[in-house]
C-alpha cells in the first residue's frame, strides 16, 4: 500500500472513531433529555509485502446500548433490550438441556442393559450346576 492509501484509511477510522458514533444528537421531550447510546466496535489490518503488494482494511460494528435520561437533574441510565439475544440464549440452554438428557438417558440404558446381563449370566450359571448335579427332574 502507498502512503497515500494509508492516509485515506486513517482518515476513514477518524471518521468511524468519533463521539458521534457512540452517543446520538440529544434531544428533549416533555422535560426529558435523551441521549441515545451505542457500543461499537471495530479492527483493521493488513497483509503483504512490498513486492506482491499489500491489503488492508477496516470494519466496525454498532449495536444500540442504551439511553441517558436526564429528568429534574437527575441522570439516569436505560438499557435496551435486545430480544434477539435473549430468544438466541434460550435456544442455545435449550439445545444444552436436551443434550444432557440424551446423554444420560444413554448412559441410564447401558447400565440397565449390564444389569440385565449379569443377572441373565448368575441365572445361567445356576442352571448349570442345577444340571450338573441333576437337581433338576428334567434334562
Amino acid at each position: 500500500m502507498e502512503t497515500h492509501d494509508y492516509e485515506g484509511l486513517i482518515d476513514g477510522v477518524r471518521d468511524v472513531a468519533t463521539v458521534k458514533r457512540v452517543y446520538g444528537d440529544a434531544y428533549e421531550k416533555n422535560g426529558m433529555t435523551v441521549i441515545p447510546a451505542a457500543t461499537v466496535r471495530g479492527g483493521g489490518g493488513r497483509r503483504g509485502d512490498e513486492e506482491s503488494g499489500s491489503r488492508g482494511g477496516f470494519g466496525v460494528t454498532a449495536r444500540a446500548s442504551g439511553a441517558w435520561i436526564i429528568e429534574d437533574g437527575k441522570v439516569e441510565w436505560k438499557p435496551t433490550v435486545d430480544v434477539n439475544r435473549i430468544v438466541l440464549g434460550g435456544q442455545v440452554v435449550g439445545l444444552v438441556a436436551i443434550l444432557v438428557a440424551g446423554w444420560m438417558l444413554q448412559q441410564h440404558s447401558r447400565s440397565e442393559q449390564r444389569e440385565l446381563a449379569t443377572a441373565l449370566r448368575a441365572l445361567g450359571r445356576l442352571r448349570r450346576r442345577a444340571l450338573s448335579r441333576s437337581l433338576l427332574p428334567f434334562n
